[in-house]
């Protein structure tokens, strides 16, 4: 133990190391690799056992970077020891130097309980200092041998890498103050409802009658975008859920006041689907009046589970439809495993599927499947007549879209509806 191993090749000088660690670290994993590749850099140079970047944290000094190979039992990331009991106030007052060839030989440091129980032989540390000027922690390396060659130069290296270490700390501080401005937006979205319902209209082909409404969420606040756009920020931040089933209790409450006889379709994700809270969302609804659309595009990592929520549904009158039928994979094993009650062709196969037979086959195979299987086909993002026509000709009964009506307000469904509502 307590080699020196330089890792400046034929004496290259220690400036083009950090040029190629800072290039490796944050090419391998960001910022966290960046750190993790300097500390491992620094103690090997420097031939010794232990390195780590700590935080303080009110009287602690909390171990958040460490590399310590075979030491692991000895200091892990997320340990710490109280300010009292180390070197850094210390080091920081000047009472120490930041650089100790050997403990051994300064009384202060021989006589701290901690030099003895780790052992500490040799010590190295420099502040990482915040734009402020304010010291969040330390940059350490230590060894239980005594290391005479260590020198000005090594001590240089060291603070070269603090600084580096205090850029990415700096960097990843501010990503998450942005990250909190963030989920405080879209938390004050959920909290205050600042969405609104809207109803693009389900037709019955035969009758040219709305036959039900898919929800659909418009967002009012800042930055205006479209709601895609806000789900995926908020499944991002980890308010994914919160935010969809805010949108479900709004969708709710909208559809009271629609006609019995026409559905209203919700979206939900896997995760909403198997939640309490869409279970507390639709207590005491008529599931015949709902169908829930599952939007959900990645795997589903427990189909039997989502299956049997499902079954759950089902047995209060509640449907299922697939969305987005046609769009990927993992809409193909979506069908298959949950055997939905209705299917819901992308639009990226209805449009021009009047002048594209690749589309028009993929249509056509998809609605032979629904009726060998017993589910209904439902065409979404018609736009044109002749789409239309051809969906009709093609054996679709049902679809929606802006050539048959864009989304609307509540009181435009409930005029829409007035003339003639059919059941589904």
């Amino acid at each position: 133990m307590g080699t020196r191993q330089s890792v400046f090749p034929n004496g290259a000088d220690e400036m083009a190391l950090l040029d190629g660690i800072v290039t490796a670290g944050a090419d391998a994993s960001g910022t966290a690799g960046l750190v993790a590749r300097s500390l491992e850099a620094v103690r090997q140079h420097l031939g010794m056992e232990v390195a780590y970047i700590s935080e303080f944290v009110g009287n602690d000094s909390v171990f958040r970077v460490v590399d310590a190979p075979g030491l692991e039992a000895m200091i892990k990331p997320g340990d710490s020891r109280s300010l009292d009991d180390v070197y850094c106030r210390h080091i920081l007052a000047g009472r120490l130097p930041e650089l100790i060839p050997d403990t051994s030989v300064l009384p202060l440091a021989a006589g701290m309980p901690i030099t003895r129980a780790v052992p500490i032989g040799s010590h190295v540390s420099v502040p990482i200092r915040l734009e402020d000027g304010s010291v969040y922690g330390m940059f350490c390396c230590l060894s239980p041998q005594t290391n005479p060659t260590l020198n000005a130069r090594d001590l240089q290296v060291m603070r070269a890498f603090a600084d580096i270490a205090a850029g990415e700390i700096r960097r990843e501080r501010q990503s998450e103050v942005e990250a909190e401005a963030r989920r405080a937006r879209i938390r004050r979205v959920i909290d205050e409802s600042l969405f609104a319902i809207h109803f693009q209209p389900i037709w019955d082909f035969r009758h040219r009658a709305p036959v039900g409404f898919e929800c659909l969420t418009r967002f009012s606040p800042v930055p205006v975008r479209s709601p895609d756009k806000w789900f995926a920020e908020a499944a991002e931040l980890g308010l994914g859920l919160d935010l969809e089933l805010a949108a479900i209790r709004a969708c709710v409450q909208a559809a009271a006041g629609l006609p019995d006889d026409v559905y209203v379709a919700v979206n939900a994700a896997a995760e909403t689907l198997l939640s309490p809270g869409l279970a507390a969302a639709l207590e005491g609804v008529d599931g015949r009046r709902f169908v829930l659309e599952l939007t959900e595009h990645a795997a589903v990592a427990d189909y039997p589970s989502l299956l049997a929520t499902i079954e759950a549904y089902r047995a209060r009158g509640f449907r299922l439809a697939i969305d987005d039928a046609g769009a990927g994979y993992s809409g193909l094993q979506h069908i298959l495993r949950l055997k939905p009650d209705i299917i819901k062709l992308d639009m990226a196969l209805t449009r021009d599927v009047d002048t594209d037979p690749a589309r028009r086959a993929l249509a056509a195979a998809l609605i032979h499947f629904a009726r060998e299987t017993g589910c209904q086909i439902l065409a979404e993002g018609i736009e044109t007549d002749e789409e239309y026509a051809t969906l009709k000709r093609l054996g679709v009964a049902k679809g929606q879209g802006y050539h048959l009506g864009r989304p609307m307000v509540l009181a435009d469904a409930l005029a829409l509806c007035a003339p003639v509502g059919q059941v589904a």
